[in-house]
């Protein structure tokens, strides 16, 4: 159970291997640093479909693919929150990305196969709780961002959504989150979101790591929500295998 929340060893002859490094950029409201320039709309547009201002492709590290299921008035109440931090100065270095992942126009094609601009849309038959929780996983959160394996173009393979992947940091890999043995197993709702809360499995093991930042934030929300998560989380299919690190 331990290694499901820890660095978990390299596989060396599995996974894809990596584009390179990515430098996240500043949200700043300086003009020349970050986003202080940009519009509400500009910044709904960036989170849609990942276009800036200037009309150049954000890179896919960049989860808009997940930000895409958000709705208009979320993102404006997300950049009027954004508006009222206090600006930072400094930018971000450039990324240090390979071919083709440093043409930013081929970016336009990657988005042609993993962006289709739907809103998150609530399932009929399932409760108001399980929506929400799809909604805050699959929006917001962007959980199989990183708890899912990727393609050889960056993209997430569907038929492993939420079945673990590569560490976005390098770092080896990030756990199965589907109640499968080879993933958490049948956690309940309940206990999803008191992990969500304090980072503290069923089996008494604390999160470490990327994820601790995570719960950080997550500790954020009102229980309800958490609980909505947890719904959501406990009901996705099981998927078997175990998560690969990238190649070196």
């Amino acid at each position: 159970m331990r290694e499901r929340w820890r660095e978990a060893p390299h596989d060396r002859e599995s996974g894809s291997a990596p584009a390179g490094t990515f430098h996240v950029p500043t949200l700043s409201l300086r003009p020349r640093d970050g986003i202080g320039s940009w519009t509400p709309d500009q910044f709904i547009i960036a989170m849609h479909g990942g276009v800036a201002p200037d009309g150049s492709h954000c890179c896919p590290a960049f989860p808009c693919a997940s930000f895409q299921r958000r709705g208009g008035k979320d993102l404006a109440d997300l950049f009027a929150y954004i508006k009222s931090l206090a600006p930072v100065e400094g930018r971000a270095p450039a990324h240090e990305i390979g071919f083709p992942f440093n043409i930013r126009r081929s970016l336009g094609g990657w988005k042609l196969l993993h962006l289709d601009g739907k809103l998150q849309q609530a399932v009929a038959g399932k409760s108001p709780e399980w929506n929400r929780g799809a909604y805050l996983v699959e929006g917001p959160g962007h959980c199989a961002e990183c708890h899912s394996p990727r393609n050889p173009l960056g993209g997430i393979v569907t038929a492993k959504r939420f079945g673990g992947g590569s560490d976005p940091e390098g770092k080896g890999t990030v756990p199965n989150i589907t109640p499968h043995k080879d993933g958490i197993g049948a956690w309940t709702k309940q206990e999803h979101a008191l992990f969500l809360k304090t980072g503290e499995t069923p089996g008494f093991l604390t999160v470490g790591g990327s994820m601790g930042s995570v719960v950080k934030n997550m500790a954020e929300l009102s229980d309800a929500d958490r609980l909505a998560m947890g719904e959501y989380l406990a009901s996705l299919p099981p998927v078997a295998g175990k998560p690969v690190a990238a190649k070196k």
